[in-house]
C-alpha cells in the first residue's frame, strides 16, 4: 500500500472511538501500525481488520501509566517493524466526577495526572531514542477543547491537558535540530459509536449548535489530521496545537 505514511512505523497509544480509526488511517496511508490500549482484545481485532485489509498492524495490551507497559509497546514496534517513526499518544483517564476544586478527591487527581500527564511523558521518553536513531521523526498528542473551556468540573482533566501542551512543546524547541517534530491535536466533540451510547441526543445537538460549522466532528477528522502531522508533507509543522472542533472554541 502505498500513500502519505508508506515504510514509516507508527504507534497509536489509545484505541477506541478515536484510536482505532487513527490506526486504520495510518495503516491505509502505508505505515506499518501498532495500536496500544487498556483493551488488549480490541486493539488485536482492529490490528486483525487492517490486515484483512492489505495493511501491516498489530495489537496488544498497553496500560498508559505504566512504564514497563509504555516500554513493550515502543519494544513491539521496534522488533516487529524494525524501527520507529511516528508516535501518537491518544488516550485518557476519566477518573473524576463532576466535583468542583472544593470537592475533588485527590486521588482521583492523583490518577488523571499519573495517567494523562506522567503516561504521555513516558510515551515521550521511550518513543524518542528509536526515532532518533532513524534520523527524526514525529509526535501526536491527542488534547482536549477542556484545556481551554474553563469548565466548572473535570478540573484534573483539563490540567493534564495542559500539562500535554508544555510537554509538546519542550520537545518541538529542545529536539527539533535533531529532525522530531512534536504537535497536539485539539478535538472538540467527536462523534462515535460510545459517544453517542453515553450521551443523550438532546445534549448531542446543543453540543453541534455550539460550533461555526452547524457539525460535530468524526474520527475520521481527527486521522485526517494526524496523518498530515506523522508524514513528511507535515515537515513545516512543529510545536503547534491545532483545534479540531469546528470553531468551538476559537484557539489563540
Amino acid at each position: 500500500m502505498q500513500g502519505r505514511l508508506a515504510d514509516k512505523v507508527v504507534i497509536v497509544a489509545g484505541a477506541g472511538g478515536i484510536g482505532d480509526e487513527l490506526a486504520r488511517r495510518y495503516a491505509g496511508e502505508g505505515a506499518a501500525v501498532v495500536l496500544g490500549d487498556l483493551d488488549g482484545a480490541g486493539a488485536e481485532r482492529v490490528a486483525a481488520g487492517i490486515w484483512a485489509g492489505g495493511g501491516r498492524a498489530v495489537g496488544m495490551a498497553l496500560d498508559g501509566g505504566n512504564e514497563a507497559s509504555v516500554a513493550a509497546l515502543v519494544a513491539r514496534a521496534v522488533d516487529e517493524f524494525g524501527g520507529l517513526d511516528g508516535f501518537h499518544a491518544n488516550y485518557a483517564c476519566f477518573a473524576e466526577g463532576d466535583e468542583d476544586v472544593l470537592d475533588l478527591p485527590m486521588a482521583a487527581y492523583d490518577e488523571v495526572m499519573h495517567v494523562n500527564a506522567r503516561g504521555f511523558v513516558l510515551c515521550t521518553r521511550h518513543a524518542l531514542p528509536p526515532m532518533l536513531a532513524r534520523g527524526g521523526g514525529a509526535m501526536v498528542y491527542t488534547s482536549s477543547g477542556a484545556a481551554y473551556m474553563g469548565e466548572t468540573q473535570r478540573l484534573a482533566y483539563a490540567m493534564s491537558k495542559l500539562a500535554i501542551h508544555a510537554l509538546m512543546r519542550h520537545v518541538a524547541r529542545r529536539f527539533g535540530p535533531r529532525g522530531i517534530r512534536a504537535n497536539v491535536i485539539s478535538p472538540g466533540v467527536i462523534v462515535h459509536e460510545r459517544m453517542t451510547q453515553m450521551v443523550p441526543p438532546e445534549i448531542v445537538d446543543g453540543f453541534r449548535q455550539s460550533t461555526l460549522t452547524g457539525e460535530l466532528g468524526t474520527p475520521e477528522d481527527i486521522a485526517a489530521i494526524g496523518a498530515l502531522l506523522l508524514s513528511d508533507e507535515g515537515r513545516f509543522i512543529t510545536g503547534q496545537v491545532i483545534g479540531v472542533d469546528g470553531g468551538n472554541p476559537l484557539l489563540p
